[in-house]
């Protein structure tokens, strides 16, 4: 049953034609929800800078500057729409079914539904945009799990009619001032800093969505960043125990020189208190952390560099520092006092022409170690670098190795190829996650072990999907490790 729904969708979905999403802003990769009529984004986005001339940037979601330019060609299409010589709005209604099983998940949703509105629009220096759903799932299994790690509220028999359901509501949204100066933005997502596209190790794509409030700025070749960001300290958003306040700071300066981008981004999480000064551009919080409680904040410092060669690849590199008591301690790794990361990879793409019709293709290898207690704090739930119990960086968290090796492609810009091969060392002691704790007081000297006993977990993760004018399908697995299967029909009118 389950093959004869899922060719079902491809040829659906293969009967439409073509469509390019259109947002004011280029955002960070959906991979959980509220997928649209782009499969990934984010990484053709990458691949355009690696093989273009185009100026580069390393910090996601950020503005679109094609978006009004294009506006009449992309949202033409839209349901409601209006335009004229200072504003324009288009509304669009989305939605889709889902297939969703996995070993981790210990469930099945059959069917997830969801529907809802994709509002963007301007008014003369002002964007905005609102993608805003509805979700109603059947879980096979008795306490089901959330696929998106976010909140979902069980319905039960018992109270309805004897239907049992789950349901919860996702949004993601910004509001943004185009100013002589720069530019302000509220906005609902998850943001990316840096130059790799899986592993990021400072703040990354792959983490829950939170509410942020950001600048943004340019002078010459340098830009800046500004962010702030409200945490959630438990999985359960819900939790009466999140009455407590966990605050993200975060600033990034990139350099641009052409086909080298250097990088700098810090980090400055605070429980219960909450500075606005941190947010000024110019506040080094590397220098401010020494103004805090040492058991109330929790600061990192990461920097990256990007070089790309001919047009044809880049290649890229973050050094993360989370604590460190001299630059020896580094050097000698020998304690718990020394916790650091590392990132390095390469991007190589290449665009060709088939029959007239466009082949963007490439590949993807990504290496990361991430020391034990990194991202970890004092005090269990307060002031990690994590968001609903998630790091707010590299995903596999501390006590961590991973390469990754992914091949991709697009073909006219329809359908979309993937097959991702990670190979992941995960420690299973103590300081492996991000609530694990330090010693509160004097210089820990205590030992650490790196993937002491670690066993080597491969999967595989092919992917492929189509995306129409109104259509979208798509299908993806996991093998080997971590087995899952997700397919999906989505539109957007």
């Amino acid at each position: 049953m389950i093959l004869h729904r899922i060719l079902f969708f491809a040829i659906v979905g293969f009967a439409v034609s073509f469509s390019n999403a259109a947002s004011p802003i280029i955002s960070s990769e959906r991979s959980r929800n509220l997928k649209q009529l782009e499969t990934t984004p984010l990484l053709f986005e990458m691949h355009r800078l690696t093989t273009t001339d185009a100026e580069q940037m390393f910090y996601y979601p950020r503005r679109d500057t094609n978006w009004r330019k294009n506006y009449d060609a992309n949202e033409g299409r839209a349901l409601l729409g209006y335009k004229d010589e200072r504003q324009a709005i288009a509304a669009s209604l989305v939605g889709g079914i889902d297939y969703r099983g996995g070993e981790s998940l210990g469930d099945t949703i059959w069917p997830g539904l969801d529907g809802g509105l994709y509002l963007r629009g301007y008014r003369d220096s002002v964007e905005f945009m609102l993608d805003a759903r509805i979700y109603v799932e059947n879980h096979s299994a008795s306490y089901p799990k959330s696929f998106d790690k976010e909140f979902v509220e069980f319905q039960r028999e018992e109270n309805n009619s004897g239907v049992e359901y789950a349901s919860y509501a996702r949004y993601r949204g910004m509001i943004a001032a185009n100013l002589g100066f720069g530019r302000l933005m509220l906005a609902r997502d998850v943001f990316h800093f840096g130059p790799g596209y899986y592993n990021n190790l400072t703040l990354n794509q792959f983490a829950l969505p939170y509410n942020t409030f950001s600048f943004e700025f340019h002078v010459g070749p340098l830009s800046v960043i500004s962010l702030y960001g409200d945490l959630r300290i438990y999985s359960n958003s819900m939790s009466n125990k999140n009455t407590n306040d966990r605050n993200l700071y975060a600033h990034r300066y990139e350099l641009n020189l052409g086909n080298l981008v250097l990088g700098m981004s810090e980090t400055q999480i605070l429980y219960n208190e909450n500075k606005v000064w941190l947010f000024v551009p110019i506040v080094p919080l590397f220098m401010e952390k020494g103004n805090f409680s040492e058991d109330n904040n929790n600061g990192a410092l990461a920097f990256d560099a990007n070089y790309r060669l001919f047009n044809l690849a880049r290649i890229y590199t973050e050094f993360y520092i989370d604590d460190f008591e001299s630059p020896i301690s580094l050097i000698r790794n020998d304690n718990i006092e020394a916790k650091w990361a590392w990132m390095a990879g390469t991007q190589i793409g290449k665009d060709f022409e088939i029959h007239g019709h466009p082949l963007e293709a490439g590949v993807i290898a990504e290496y990361a170690r991430i020391e034990p207690y990194v991202y970890s704090h004092f005090h269990p739930n307060t002031a990690q670098a994590a968001h609903l119990g998630e790091p707010l960086g590299n995903p596999n968290g501390p006590n961590s190795q991973t390469v990754d090796f992914a091949l991709y492609g697009r073909f006219a810009k329809r359908i979309n190829v993937n097959i991702r091969n990670t190979w992941l060392w995960k420690g299973t002691d103590y300081g492996s996650a991000v609530n694990d704790t330090t010693p509160t007081s004097g210089h820990n000297k205590t030992g650490k072990k790196f993937l002491d006993g670690a066993k080597m977990r491969y999967s595989l993760s092919p992917a492929i999907s189509y995306d129409g004018d109104y259509f979208f399908y798509m299908l993806e697995m996991t093998l080997f490790n971590d087995e899952k299967i997700y397919t999906r029909l989505g539109f957007k009118w």
